[in-house]
């Protein structure tokens, strides 16, 4: 950027911390060698019962100099409470989101603020990211299409991202910057969630208040601990059974015809539980209502369509 750092705005990047041990450090250095200059950190320990505590502790002590860092050690809250207790501790303007086992490429905040500056209506900005195996080796090149196989052409526009957000959740890493000021219109992150994003990006699309740049912004480490979570079947059935009572409690949000999209989603929810559950006919039934509610909610995308053309 050529303007001078004053006149930059300030991006708190949020870095909730736990059982990090071996990647935290990678993480803080990331940032502090992102030549983004207008930045400070903002990390809480969240009760980590390994070294992570004692990791940050030294990075600060070589650090501390160089870059703004608030540093909050304490009893275990979960993710969503240190989520909006860092936003609130955070002086930006622009939040950017971390995670203490992963990190952040070169050059994302600035694509990110650049994004957000020259779009005021958007409260929050998204890229893309690479994936990186625990030894920071890459693996994959796209998170949004290698790993969770998303099209990235519904991110160029309101209605696609809200489609997207709805039936293909492709949001992993730290990829995200918020304006400090959209948590307040979305009441920031839903406390007592284990999958907080979700229900946060269901408000915020709502809104049509994300926007998209196709700019790798981070590196997402797959390694031993989030990797077997997500095969684990009774942590699966856990999580899904949580957002579907997400998918139906944001319902209320949205207008046709991505109201009857998340019903639909709900449904598809609902069928992957029970087939975890090893219940088919449940899942039967489940996928019947799921095709039946797309085929609506087509029907009343393909009618709203055609009475903008007819106006």
């Amino acid at each position: 950027m050529a303007a001078s750092v004053a006149s930059m705005p300030l991006v708190s990047v949020l870095v909730p911390a736990y059982n990090h041990e071996a990647f935290v450090q990678h993480c803080l250095d990331s940032i502090l060698a992102d030549p983004y200059p207008a930045k400070e950190i903002v990390i809480i320990d969240d009760g980590s019962t390994d070294h992570t505590a004692e990791r940050i502790e030294a990075w600060l002590a070589l650090h501390r100099d160089h870059i703004q860092v608030e540093y909050v050690s304490r009893e275990n809250r979960g993710i969503a409470a240190t989520l909006n207790e860092l936003a609130a501790r955070a002086h930006g303007d622009f939040l950017r989101i971390g995670a203490s086992d992963d990190y952040l490429l070169p050059g994302g905040s600035e694509a990110l603020v650049r994004y957000l500056m020259a779009h005021p209506a958007k409260g929050a900005a998204i890229g893309d990211c690479v994936v990186v195996d625990g030894n920071g080796n890459k693996i994959l090149d796209s998170g949004m299409c290698d790993l969770h196989g998303a099209d990235k052409r519904l991110y160029r526009s309101d209605d696609g991202i809200r489609r997207a957000v709805i039936s293909h959740w492709a949001i992993g890493g730290p990829v995200t910057m918020l304006r400090k000021g959209a948590l307040e219109t979305v009441a920031r992150w839903t406390e007592g969630l284990r999958i907080d994003d979700w229900d946060l990006f269901l408000r915020l699309a709502a809104r049509d208040a994300i926007g998209f740049i196709d700019v790798k912004v981070c590196a997402y480490r797959l390694h031993g601990a989030n990797f077997s979570k997500t095969r684990h079947t009774a942590t699966r059935i856990v999580n899904l059974t949580e957002a579907r009572e997400v998918a139906l409690r944001r319902v209320c949000m949205f207008a046709e015809p991505d109201r009857t999209r998340l019903r639909a989603e709900a449904c598809h929810i609902g069928a992957k539980i029970a087939f975890l559950q090893g219940r088919m006919g449940r899942v039967a039934v489940h996928m019947t209502a799921y095709f039946s509610l797309l085929a609506i909610s087509k029907l009343r995308f393909v009618h709203a369509r055609h009475r903008v053309g007819a106006a």
